[in-house]
């Protein structure tokens, strides 16, 4: 029997100690970082203090807000996109099953709207007049069959004909200004710190008059996909500011809404499952009472995941498989990223 010394136990006594002050550190930094991850504008409007990234179109110039700030705020209303940043919560036993739910965004608890193990959206819950803005912040929660993949998840959203497919209100969703180097993207977030940016851009959303009597609505934002080395991913959006409006389309200008906050987060809980956390607080604009406007926004990203869930079990499995596949071999060779790493 190996025999260990008083001074080897004293050892790994202060090594366990060391990383438990750790651990108990961290948290304590986040939730002072969560306390107050809201009062830092995430885009500057005087222009010598913005930060900015040319974009797949010559002469266009992307506003990139801060990253620390946006990420915060997302980690702070949903702790699966914590878990997903933070990472070790994937695989069996991961998503759901390994969020932390006790830290509240600035304080403020969740409403409880639904919550069924046997249904797809497992949990809804709600935050009434979240930060003062008026609309309630919404969280869905739903496990997921299927291989997890953010690209594939993000169609449901960006794609017009995957978004018609539960959203019959949409006209018009498009990604106008792609970042023309993602590399200058991940500088940004600090490489690695949020996972890697496969996807960045300004996107532009139009609905078409609703029969209640809503008018079409437009909308502005940058949006990212985050991809993290467990296979996790967090597709998120947020808001352009008036001083962005140069970069609407042509043609006759529609009431504004607003999405306040909008993230996906992915967890893979296998080989062919993940959870779902959807969060969003959207404003749809004008003088329209938000006790009316919410119920649209529940039941629409209800029917999201209805129509995503067949796709990525059965429908569209193999195709998401090979995507995952080709993916990978991209990765590996850096085709056709244009990056400012491999300028001399």
């Amino acid at each position: 029997m190996e025999m260990v010394s008083s001074s080897q136990r004293t050892s790994t006594s202060s090594r366990r100690g060391r990383s438990f002050c750790l651990r108990s550190m961290l948290m304590v930094a986040f939730h002072v970082a969560t306390s107050s991850a809201f009062s830092t504008p995430i885009f500057q409007e005087t222009a010598t203090l913005q930060r900015t990234a040319p974009s797949k179109t010559v002469g266009v110039e992307i506003e990139l807000p801060d990253f620390d700030e946006m990420f915060r705020r997302i980690q702070a209303v949903s702790p699966l996109a914590r878990l997903a940043v933070q990472g070790g919560g994937s695989g069996e036993g991961g998503g759901f099953g390994a969020v932390d739910d006790t830290i509240l965004p600035e304080g403020q608890k969740w409403k409880n709207l639904q919550k069924s193990k046997g249904k797809l959206v497992s949990q809804i819950d709600r935050i009434d007049n979240f930060q003062n803005l008026g609309p309630p912040l919404l969280r869905w929660r739903a496990s997921m069959k299927g291989p997890c993949h953010g690209m594939a998840f993000a169609d449901f959203i960006m794609n017009v004909d995957k978004r018609q497919m539960w959203d019959p209100q949409i006209e018009s969703v498009c990604e106008l200004y792609p970042i023309f180097d993602l590399d200058a993207a991940n500088i940004a977030m600090g490489f690695g710190k949020f996972g890697d940016c496969k996807k960045l851009g300004v996107g532009y959303t139009k609905t078409k008059a609703h029969p209640i009597g809503i008018s079409p609505r437009e909308q502005l934002t940058l949006c990212g996909i985050q991809e993290m080395h467990d296979g996790s991913a967090l597709i998120w959006g947020t808001e352009l500011e008036e001083w962005h409006n140069h970069l609407m389309p042509a043609g006759e200008r529609q009431t504004r809404a607003r999405s306040h906050l909008f993230s996906i987060a992915l967890v893979p809980t296998g080989e062919d499952s993940f959870d779902a956390e959807y969060s969003l607080q959207l404003d749809f604009g004008g003088n329209l009472p938000h006790w009316m406007t919410a119920p649209l926004v529940l039941d629409s990203v209800k029917s999201m995941f209805g129509v995503a869930q067949p796709f990525f079990e059965t429908d569209g499995s193999e195709e998401v498989q090979k995507r995952i596949m080709e993916e990978k071999i991209q990765g590996e060779k850096f085709v056709d990223r244009n990056s400012i790493l491999f300028t001399p």
